[in-house]
């Protein structure tokens, strides 16, 4: 009886073990030394839980990907910060007593801003697959961002409108209390400024006024505008598109990558979205075999819903860090310093990473990416690409 008691308890003991392993946010490689874990923090609950969720569940793809190659293992952890910064830097020092080798987030801007500090003078590399503030990459030598600066992308969307939209009357709504919304803005009039856009309504609100935007559509009703310029999150612009179409208003909407969502959102008709325009470096319906391969794994992980930018982002990330490592030559084995210092090296020095959000992708010494802007128009409730 002994003999079976002490057999059920080992059993148990695995059992536990293995749980432990397939928990929520956590994948795992081989549970050694050499192995290398990288840990991000995101919003897993509350309004902004979409982008969080979608960069989890694409770095975890992109992990067990890399950990079926054999060679080279990645162990992978994220703690929900809910898109707060007092939060994100809990969650960071959490993942450091995990034992954490590479940083790769914040989510989101303020997040990752707060937490950036912390990286730096820990000397833990940092790639945030979508926190796009100039502070965030501006923060020290080891911060790296996978997405557009928020003042490049505003410049972007000026150029475009240019291109496409010569003689439109443009209205902006935005949300001053945001930093990725306000740089968006700041960059988009700069450039608008430039090329001699006709602005003719700029509104904005607050973290505590965007229950209800139909102030600002009505104001860019009453100056003529036949385009809006939404550079903010899809919960606010799904708002401001249904009180839009309540008054019978039907400009179009143009928004950036923080729109990358709103074809998800609870309750939202999703007929008023057609013609929007959106700013976005990934595209699900496109044909290459990596996005067909990734869209594939994404909607069978996750209830067959389709991947968005978040999700690209998060994935880039992860095997990014893998080819810097894999061309440095290092693993888990390595310290905390000695792999920041190689992968800042790879990222200042690299020709070209192709990824499923670019192709040629380089950074500066910032920590600032340079890849090529892509827009895309909601058809018949999917994206197509303009041009």
């Amino acid at each position: 009886m002994k003999k079976v008691f002490a057999v059920l308890m080992a059993a148990l003991m695995v059992a536990a073990m293995m749980a432990g392993c397939g928990a929520s946010g956590e994948t795992s490689g081989e549970a050694d030394s050499a192995t290398v874990k990288i840990g991000t923090t995101g919003p897993l609950t509350g309004p902004n839980a979409q982008y969080g969720i979608a960069v989890e569940a694409g770095m975890k793809i992109a992990v067990e990907e890399i950990n079926a190659l054999g060679g080279l293992q990645f162990e992978f952890k994220a703690q929900d910060d809910e898109a707060d910064g007092e939060k994100a830097v809990a969650g960071y020092n959490a993942l450091k007593d995990w034992g954490m080798d590479v940083f790769g987030g914040s989510v989101t801007s303020g997040a990752a801003a707060a937490v950036a500090a912390e990286a730096v003078n820990d000397q833990m590399f940092m790639l945030t697959p979508s926190a796009s503030a100039m502070e965030v990459a501006q923060a020290g030598s080891n911060v790296f961002q996978m997405c557009f600066t928020d003042p490049n992308q505003g410049a972007s969307a000026a150029e475009l409108m240019a291109q496409e939209w010569p003689d439109a009357k443009i209205g902006v709504i935005y949300d001053s209390s945001d930093p990725y919304s306000a740089g968006i803005y700041n960059g988009f009039m700069a450039k608008a400024k430039e090329l001699a856009l006709e602005v003719v309504a700029e509104t904005a609100f607050t973290s505590d006024t965007k229950a209800d935007l139909s102030t600002q559509v009505t104001q860019c009703q009453d100056a003529g505008a036949d385009m809006i310029f939404m550079p903010f999150y899809y919960t606010e612009a799904s708002q401001a598109i249904t009180y839009a179409n309540k008054i019978g208003y039907k400009p179009t909407f143009f928004g950036c990558d923080g729109m990358d969502g709103i074809l998800e959102v609870e309750g939202f008709d999703l007929a008023l979205a057609e013609g929007l325009v959106l700013m976005t470096p990934f595209d699900p319906n496109a044909t290459d075999d990596a996005t067909v391969s990734f869209v594939t794994k994404y909607k069978a992980q996750n209830n067959d819903q389709v991947p968005n930018q978040f999700a690209a982002d998060g994935y880039d990330v992860v095997y990014a860090i893998y080819e810097a490592l894999t061309a440095a030559g290092l693993d888990g084995t390595a310290s905390v310093e000695e792999l920041n210092a190689a992968l800042v090296k790879w990222f200042n020095e690299t020709e070209g990473f192709n990824g499923l959000t670019g192709k040629g992708m380089t950074w500066d010494e910032s920590g600032m990416i340079s890849k090529t802007p892509a827009a895309v128009v909601i058809t018949n409730g999917v994206y197509v690409p303009m041009g």
